[in-house]
């Protein structure tokens, strides 16, 4: 197995695990963490009232995150084979790097509430998209090099 490969996949697994985790942390951490990671004002309110929504809304993001850290892992071999794998990189790869270029012209084009509320975290969106951009290059990149070592 190509060893460039084992560290793209590898380290886009790390990211995404410590993602998936930091979610989960949103979660325990409450409505101030809502905000300042970037829910919004509304998520955060709902945390204060004790509504469920943001709680499921941030677990599922969680455990969405989670596959795709597993998915990475696995493409690396460093776990079991999970099915499609080949396709599944390629598919969380493009999908952060669709949310890392097109994150902040969507906030800038559309009126709505949250996305108002996002311009004015510009820092946020700045970080979270070069976040994304980087784990889709991972991820890309990864599925590119096992491709290529497969048909070798």
């Amino acid at each position: 197995m190509n060893t460039a490969q084992n560290k793209y996949l590898r380290t886009a697994g790390i990211l995404t695990a410590i993602a998936s985790l930091m979610h989960i942390g949103i979660v325990i951490g409450g409505p101030d963490w809502y905000r300042f990671f970037g829910a919004g004002e509304m998520m955060a309110m709902q945390a204060e009232a004790g509504m469920i929504e943001p709680i499921i809304t941030t677990l599922f993001i969680a455990f969405i995150l989670g596959i795709w850290s597993l998915y990475a892992f696995s493409g690396a071999g460093m776990i079991f084979k999970m099915p499609i794998t080949a396709i599944a990189l390629t598919v969380i790869g493009s999908i952060f790097l669709l949310r890392g270029l097109l994150g902040i012209p969507l906030i800038l084009t559309f009126n709505h509430p949250y996305l108002n509320e996002l311009q004015e975290k510009m820092i946020f969106m700045v970080i979270s998209s070069l976040i994304c951009l980087l784990l889709g290059y991972l991820y890309l990149k990864g599925a590119y090099c096992k491709k290529k070592s497969i048909n070798e």
